[in-house]
């Protein structure tokens, strides 16, 4: 079986967003966020990254705002509470990091950034991380699924976002 869904890489992207694996609607319509609940494409507008709220079937045209795509476990889909550690890989992701050499890696959700960084990798919470990750600073954002609304901030969203466009060059 080959991935779920396409990423959406290319080198010189100011920040790419990774999830753990496509739910079920995204798996579906084959678009990412692409669930009733998920807040992503809403949260890129309200934050500033993008000029207005995009419908996922447009996530090919990320790369024209600077902005990538992809998730820790490529080749399944479902909630995260299906995964298993069997289906990451965080190595692939590495290298796809290493080759998109993105200025932000931004992780929405903690098991994303636990299945690349570590468990303790992301004790600090949300928000800026002091490691970084493949010559990119890393953050780590609470997730945009509606699975997850309880424990749901903008407030890294934003950090993350003037991060981003305070950014002129690395």
């Amino acid at each position: 079986m080959g991935d779920i869904l396409p990423d959406v890489l290319e080198p010189g992207l100011r920040v790419v967003f990774c999830g753990t694996q496509a739910g079920e609607a995204s798996a579906r319509r084959g678009a990412y966020y692409a669930g009733p609940g998920n807040k992503f494409w809403t949260v890129l507008h309200q934050v500033g990254l993008l000029p207005g709220r995009f419908a996922p079937e447009r996530f090919r045209e990320l790369p024209r705002y600077g902005i990538g795509l992809t998730d820790v476990a490529k080749r399944s889909f479902g909630p995260d509470s299906a995964l298993r550690g069997s289906h990451f890989d965080a190595a692939g992701f590495v290298a796809r990091m290493t080759a998109a050499s993105p200025c932000f890696i931004a992780f929405n959700g903690k098991r994303a950034a636990q299945a690349v960084l570590g468990p303790k990798a992301v004790s600090s919470g949300y928000g800026r991380q002091a490691e970084s990750l493949a010559g990119a600073q890393v953050f780590v954002l609470p997730s945009t699924s509606g699975a997850a609304a309880g424990f749901w901030s903008i407030e890294p969203w934003k950090q993350l976002a003037m991060a981003v466009t305070g950014t002129a060059s690395r």
